[in-house]
């Protein structure tokens, strides 16, 4: 599949989680020496053939704090294509978390590798679902002052000459706009700042995620599409699900081909730009157990095939520039691309083959 000679090569950013590292308060919720590999390492298989759990290859438990190991995620990103990471971003009313990595990213100026921000403004939870139950985190906006210091944060970023950026502004994703009380008075405070600030605005992004209902918001420049919860939640086809012998637990089982299939076949053009989605996997019983979500069927060559109808769509449909992975490192949710002992370099090499297909 090759692109119109008038289209733009469409760019991969994977989405990036930061909590490969101990912080006070995961060490208060969880227990000392928490991190995401601690949810990783204590998955157990479900059912016959489960692919639980989900190890690293070489057992490379990383720790971000680790300059090494950010660099070596950049190295290979870049080898096999991945444009940039979008690193998420929590801020609670002025309050950080697992901030450090980026920090050091911005302090350092290393690696020099593109990167965005996508705001996780959810509150955190102990069930891992952003409601409103069982809160340890709650998400408070505040106010102008609140807004100020916010911004005063994400400058930082914005100016780094790495920084991703849409016809010169820089890229910021908003995870739950719909969740903020004055969130047009907010976003309109934080152009005015950012002209002040030299820049020429802030090129606004919402997510469309997996909540009900789902309303595009005339104030963002752009939407990206979060998959797999995006077509799962709004899809057309909701005939995702599958039987597993031997199992009746309460974890959702569906169909990997199926859902790929509905993603490439929805018509989602808005009056606005839309970037594309895609997502190598998904089980995230290491975190939820037999409450969780898994898709039954994925492999690298199945991954190949789906990414490169994707590019081709983007390229070709949505003339989108960027297309956003789910996810570089999400382990504890069976969505990566980083090696692991089954596929080892698989997902990657698949990126790689995906972007040849469509060049």
């Amino acid at each position: 599949m090759k692109k119109e000679n008038n289209k733009k090569d469409t760019k991969i950013i994977a989405l990036y989680l930061p909590q490969f590292h101990e912080i006070k308060e995961n060490n208060n919720w969880w227990g000392k020496g928490f991190t995401e590999w601690s949810n990783t390492k204590k998955a157990k298989p479900l059912f016959h053939n489960h692919y639980q759990p989900r190890e690293p290859y070489r057992d490379f438990y990383y720790d971000l704090t680790n300059p090494g190991v950010r660099a070596w995620q950049a190295k290979l990103a870049k080898q096999y294509g991945i444009f940039g990471f979008c690193y998420y971003h929590y801020w609670f009313k002025g309050r950080r978390l697992l901030e450090r990595p980026f920090n050091e990213v911005l302090a350092s100026g290393k690696p020099d590798f593109p990167f965005c921000l996508s705001w996780a403004n959810e509150p955190w939870t102990r069930n891992w679902n952003g409601g409103s139950r069982n809160v340890l985190m709650p998400q408070d906006y505040g106010e102008k002052r609140d807004w100020k210091e916010h911004f005063n944060y994400l400058i930082k970023a914005f100016k780094d000459k790495r920084y991703i950026r849409v016809n010169n502004k820089p890229l910021f994703v908003i995870y739950r706009p719909e969740t903020i009380p004055n969130l047009i008075d907010m976003m309109d405070y934080w152009e005015e700042l950012a002209i002040q600030h030299g820049l020429e605005g802030i090129y606004f992004v919402q997510t469309f995620n997996g909540f009900r209902p789902l309303s595009p918001i005339n104030r963002f420049d752009a939407a990206v599409e979060f998959e797999p919860h995006f077509t799962l939640a709004h899809g057309k086809d909701n005939n995702f699900w599958k039987l597993v012998n031997g199992y009746n637990g309460k974890a959702k089982y569906l169909d990997y081909d199926r859902i790929w299939e509905s993603i490439l076949s929805r018509n989602n053009k808005q009056h606005k730009k839309v970037f594309l989605g895609a997502f190598t996997d998904w089980d995230n019983t290491a975190r939820m157990q037999s409450a969780g979500t898994i898709y039954h069927g994925a492999t690298p060559a199945k991954f190949k095939n789906y990414l490169s109808r994707q590019i081709d769509r983007a390229n070709n449909v949505y003339d989108s520039e960027f297309l956003f992975i789910n996810a570089w490192n999400e382990w504890a949710e069976g969505a990566y691309l980083e090696p692991d002992k089954k596929f080892k370099y698989g997902y990657l090499e698949a990126v790689r083959d995906a972007l040849k297909m469509n060049r």
